[in-house]
């Protein structure tokens, strides 16, 4: 006999309606890139920077909620992996990459180039199932073409070392370095983690100040980078027990 939805627990309705939730949430990243985008065709850059911003808190916060309601098997017909992919490009790639090229960063011969070049490297990045290694690291330039951008916005170097930089890092997406998952790696998970929120305060200090920061400021903001980047590679180097 098939059970009516009357028959149905309440208790289940409720669990299908809190993680369906879930899934509006992480949605609702796709909805702040598009008021990024806005800001971004406006040229205010500071405030789609603002937008972006809102959207990582919600790629932070949607991920560990989800788990916790174990919305994968309490909605099984919906993908929350598929939906974070979608939003991630809107967030991560597309929006940042319109900036990058539309801003005048780049050398004006290489900006239509390269943004697709961005584009079309991302996309294959986030097809790539072995973005991830089996301790959560990157594999390749994870394509946080936000954070290129904000670097981009922040430093203002010459239009060519803009455009070479770019270069390298879409070659960089298909080349096997490790680079840190704040979040999700757990060694020196701690120190991560604390490196992320004082990149958190020292980016919204740039922003408030329309990237017009003090020497120090910029200055930690590219080691956090650096670290990010090169920290797994230098602590293999010096801890032979870390390989």
């Amino acid at each position: 006999m098939t059970a009516s939805p009357h028959d149905v627990p309440i208790s289940s309705r409720s669990a299908r309606a809190a993680a369906f939730s879930v899934h509006i949430f992480t949605a609702l990243g796709a909805g702040v890139a598009l008021i990024a985008m806005l800001e971004a065709v406006r040229m205010h850059w500071a405030g789609m920077f603002g937008w972006l911003g809102v959207a990582l808190v919600i790629d932070a916060i949607d991920g560990p909620v989800a788990r916790r309601l174990n919305v994968g098997q309490v909605l099984p017909d919906w993908s929350g992996e598929a939906l974070d992919f979608v939003v991630d490009f809107i967030t991560y790639v597309f929006v940042p990459a319109y900036a990058i090229t539309a801003s005048g960063i780049l050398a004006p011969m290489s900006a239509a180039p390269l943004g697709v070049g961005i584009v079309v490297s991302s996309a294959l990045y986030f097809a790539d199932r072995r973005m991830k290694t089996s301790d959560n690291h990157f594999r390749g330039f994870p394509a946080l073409w936000n954070a290129v951008a904000f670097y981009l916005f922040l430093l203002h170097p010459a239009q060519w070392v803009g455009s070479l930089a770019v270069l390298a890092l879409i070659v960089l997406t298909f080349v096997p370095l490790h680079v840190i998952h704040p979040v999700r790696v757990s060694r020196l998970r701690r120190l991560n983690l604390a490196l992320i929120a004082l990149w958190g305060v020292l980016a919204i200090v740039a922003l408030v100040q329309d990237f017009r920061v003090a020497t120090p400021v910029s200055a930690a903001l590219c080691a956090i980078a650096v670290y990010i980047v090169c920290g797994d590679t230098v602590i293999r180097l010096l801890t032979p027990t870390a390989r």
